[in-house]
């Protein structure tokens, strides 16, 4: 049963939860001002890190490398040199563009690196599950019919693709430069 609470305390509770909205709107107001301020002066230095793979150039900024091609920016933990060189073949960027893209990761960072990529080119991304089994809240059930990227850990380094399914495994600290190494195949970089 709700408790009955007079006018009183009916406005000192909003008051509170007004002030707890507003201290939060400012901390994250701080945090964005220094964060913006902290990039800015980083890409304004003329003593940036260049790495220049296959013609293209690669520019470090702060933690980052940034490649621009056709007028996109994509953004990687590491360049190519970095990398490890896994034999396989997978489909061009071309096959994601405007289609859904379904993803299945079991690393929060190699995650990242996809939706930071591959977001802005792709009709929309979701999280999905391989089967019922292994699936946790509400999510769809996709296979190998939908572009899907599954990330997992693995004692195997690999990236090979089934179908519409690409595979990204091996060791949880390796996922990050294996995924870079998937999005570089994708874009013709590898």
């Amino acid at each position: 049963m709700r408790k009955i609470l007079t006018k009183r305390k009916q406005k000192s509770k909003e008051r509170f939860n007004q002030i707890i909205v507003g201290l939060v709107l400012v901390f994250l107001l701080m945090f964005s001002i220094i964060g913006y301020s902290l990039i800015g002066r980083n890409s304004s230095s003329q003593d940036k890190e260049k790495v220049i793979y296959k013609g293209l150039e690669f520019v470090k900024i702060n933690e980052f490398w940034v490649l621009k091609q056709e007028g996109v920016e994509f953004i990687f933990r590491y360049n190519p040199e970095e990398v490890e060189r896994i034999d396989s073949q997978v489909d061009y960027i071309n096959s994601y563009i405007n289609q859904p893209l379904y993803i299945y990761s079991e690393s929060l960072e190699a995650t990242s690196e996809i939706y930071t990529n591959m977001n802005e080119l792709v009709q929309r991304m979701q999280n999905a599950c391989i089967d019922k089994d292994d699936c946790e809240g509400d999510l769809p059930i996709k296979g190998c019919d939908s572009n899907f990227i599954i990330i997992r850990e693995s004692s195997i380094i690999g990236i090979t693709q089934n179908q519409s399914c690409v595979f990204i495994e091996g060791p949880k600290e390796n996922l990050v430069r294996i995924t870079d190494e998937f999005i570089f195949k994708t874009l013709g970089i590898e």
